[in-house]
């Protein structure tokens, strides 16, 4: 009868644990057993960076807008108001090649950077390989709807396709409809400055193009450790974008 119990008691707890959410269970953990130490902000640089200490900061998992592009000001205003005249959580990850501090920061157990993401003042961004919090950026990054991540309503959104060849530094861009589209003032980014802008450009109806980075007038846009390419409408309303 013990035997019978216990193994009922197994099969329940099995079945429990199928059942709760994982993200519940994950972040339970992460508010028990996160190691950060509490700090405050003395200034926000960007959407993607703070002074703490003196130090510069540099927020892990995201990239947002430079100075001069569009979203810059709103990103920088929002992360201010995410971490100005509060004790701020920060979980350090080391150094960049400009010697700034890797970070992620927390408040109230929510993850800011995440927080920046979701909001649209920021794409996920991992160019040294993922980390535990991956999926979770890129999830958000994919449901986020307002800001960087609107998503264009032209009629040829939904009309082109990009190819990307590092190894020849060649991008290529397809229009897959039956009707032709004006790029006119579109745009092809990278997660710096590296900006292409279409120019009185029509794509013909199942045309190919290819752009490289001559035309970016730069000696290389697509790097050998890997990116992100965006590709946005006369807006800047999103298109499409790929990860490489």
């Amino acid at each position: 009868m013990e035997l019978n119990k216990s193994k009922f008691i197994l099969i329940f707890l099995v079945v429990l644990l199928v059942f709760i959410n994982y993200t519940s269970i994950d972040g339970f953990l992460e508010k028990t057993f996160l190691d950060y130490d509490l700090v405050e902000v003395e200034r926000v640089v960007d959407g993607d960076t703070v002074i703490i200490n003196g130090t510069s900061v540099r927020l892990l998992g995201i990239n947002s807008p430079e100075k001069g592009e569009k979203y810059y000001n709103e990103a920088k205003n929002f992360l201010e108001s995410l971490v100005m005249n509060k004790s701020i959580g920060i979980k350090r990850e080391g150094k960049d090649r400009y010697n700034r501090e890797l970070a992620y920061l927390f408040y109230e157990d929510k993850n800011l950077n995440l927080e920046i993401v979701k909001n649209g003042f920021a794409n996920h961004y991992f160019p040294s390989g993922k980390d535990r919090y991956y999926e979770r950026f890129v999830l958000a990054w994919q449901e986020c709807s307002k800001n960087l991540c609107e998503k264009s309503n032209n009629i040829c959104a939904s009309c082109l396709d990009i190819e990307l060849n590092v190894k020849e530094d060649e991008i290529f861009i397809s229009n897959i409809c039956s009707f032709h589209c004006d790029l006119n003032n579109w745009i092809i980014k990278d997660e710096g400055r590296k900006k292409f802008v279409f120019s009185d450009f029509v794509l013909k109806s199942f045309e190919k193009i290819k752009i490289t980075s001559k035309d970016f007038e730069e000696d290389y846009v697509l790097t050998k450790s890997g990116d992100s390419i965006f590709l946005r409408d006369s807006d800047e309303k999103m298109i499409l974008w790929e990860i490489y």
